[in-house]
């Protein structure tokens, strides 16, 4: 059995899901049983346009990819639930129909016994 990975994104600015996505998508190519969580501060990236808008940082992937190749990967990401009001989403503005939307106490079940967690 695959170790659990969780990755946790609750910020708005490159710094925050650059690392994430780096992080997540570092895990599943390892074959880590990932749960990767956005959390209304860190909503903004689960959206469609917005890593564009981010380009390519210096030095880094281009995110975009990055995010493709996660869900490529078949890995699950979640959207917090709260982000749906706090940060007034619809859901059909989300950039992938296979992003979960969760609350948060599910998703702390599922990846219960994580035995790494990156917070950004």
């Amino acid at each position: 059995m695959a170790e659990k990975m969780i990755v946790i994104c609750n910020g708005a600015t490159s710094a925050n899901i650059m690392p994430t996505l780096v992080f997540a998508t570092s895990g599943a190519a390892l074959d880590y049983e990932l749960y990767c969580i956005f959390l209304p501060a860190g909503s903004k990236w689960l959206l469609k346009g917005e890593l564009e808008k981010l380009g390519t940082p210096k030095g880094m992937p281009n995110p975009v990819e990055l995010f493709n190749s996660l869900m490529e990967f078949g890995k699950e990401v979640v959207l917090c639930e709260l982000a749906l009001e706090n940060q007034d989403i619809d859901p059909k503005d989300l950039r992938d129909e296979r992003i979960k939307i969760e609350k948060v106490p599910t998703f702390m079940l599922d990846a219960e016994t994580g035995v790494q967690t990156y917070v950004f």
